[in-house]
Parts: structure tokens; sequence; C-alpha cells
């Protein structure tokens, strides 16, 4: 979706001004409670049942959760846990209560696209503890045209023949589709951080051997 030019014009204005502010703001040093998070993120000896809820709470502060598969023991085995999110229209300029554009970039790129994210967490058992995968994925909308564009739907060819039109307007086609953009690796980490606060401090490991990610939805 397009929008108007002297409406584009003030939000890039405000959008360029909180950059350079928060450009500004980047030099600082990190605040004492910020947390290097890898990802995927190590948490050991925790209950299942506590550190689910903790990961729903903390995704439960950007997305709607769509459905959730707990870690569960089966005999002698303890399965992986699946949650995934309904896809959401991304924050905008215009929508500063929302959280889930966490840098300047992403906020202006979603006041100007339409971008849509979603996240996907798996929580798989390993020796000591469980890693927390956390993916979120932007998508950008497939339209067939701009929403603002100049020309006109109703336009008909050049007339080279007697055919007539009956119904030459017709309703609008559906978007085509979305066009994935990768991962947005800024709100892993916050969520990812929301999990390790919830959960108490984390011992530094070296490379992870866990299992990789399960691939693309």
């Amino acid at each position: 979706m397009r929008l108007p030019l002297r409406l584009t014009c003030c939000i890039i204005g405000w959008a360029v001004i909180t950059a350079l502010v928060g450009g500004c703001a980047s030099l600082r040093p990190p605040p004492p409670n910020a947390l290097a998070v890898q990802n995927p993120m190590f948490v050991p000896n925790a209950d299942k049942d506590v550190l689910w809820d903790q990961v729903v709470d903390a995704v439960d502060n950007y997305f709607e959760i769509e459905r959730e598969e707990r870690v569960k023991q089966v005999g002698e085995y303890l399965t992986v846990g699946r949650l995934d999110t309904v896809p959401i229209s991304s924050a905008t300029y215009l929508e500063p209560w929302r959280r889930d554009s966490v840098t300047p970039y992403d906020r202006l790129e979603s006041t100007l696209q339409s971008i849509r994210r979603r996240a996907t967490v798996q929580v798989t058992p390993v020796d000591g503890g469980y890693l927390v995968d956390v993916a979120v994925y932007k998508e950008l909308e497939d339209v067939q045209r701009p929403a603002y564009s100049p020309t006109s739907t109703a336009a008909l060819p050049y007339p080279t023949s007697v055919e007539r039109y009956e119904r030459p307007v017709g309703p609008q086609l559906a978007p085509l589709g979305w066009i994935p953009r990768g991962r947005d690796c800024a709100l892993e980490t916050r969520i990812l951080e929301a999990v390790a606060l919830s959960a108490g401090p984390q011992p530094v490991r070296g490379p992870l051997a866990g299992p990789a990610f399960f691939g693309n939805p």
C-alpha cells in the first residue's frame, strides 16, 4: 500500500529526525541489564513447563499465538516444543505503542510498505537444559499495482474493433501473495532477552552443537 505524497513527506521527515536521535543514542554504552544472547539460546536446568510459559509470555508481547505444542515427557524422552504465531502487519511510525518494529529503519519500512511479520519458536531438549530457537520472518505484500497509482484500473484498451465491453470495471484482484524478506534478527534478540531475563542469569557457552532450526516453514 502506498501513502499520499504529502503524508509520505511528513512521515519521512519525522523518521529522519527519529533516526538521527536514535543514531546518537546508539553511540552510548549499553544499559547494565542488556544481555548478550545467541540464537538458539541455551537455558540450563530449567523446568520444561516454567520455561515454556516464559517463552509464551515473551512472544505474546509482540504476536498473537496461533498454535503451540509444549515440551512433553514421552516415556524416557522429551519431545521438541514448537510455537507458531499469526502473521501481523508490522508497526509503523503512526503506531508508537506497538513494539514489533525494533529499529528505526524497520519502523520506517513498515510505514512506507505493507510489511508483516510472523514468528516460530522451537524448544529442543539437550544435555543439561534446552535450546530456545526463535525465528521471526518478514514478508512484503505482493500487490498488482500501488494503491495510489495515478493510472486507473478502469482504463480500456485503445479501440481497434467494434467489440463491446458489457462489464469493463470488475472487482479488484486479490493480492498475489507475500514476498519473503528474510529474518528479523533484532526482534528475535528482543524475544530471547525477555526469556533470558525471566529464566535468570545464563552461563556462557561455546558454539552450540544442538540440532539446527527445522528449516523453512
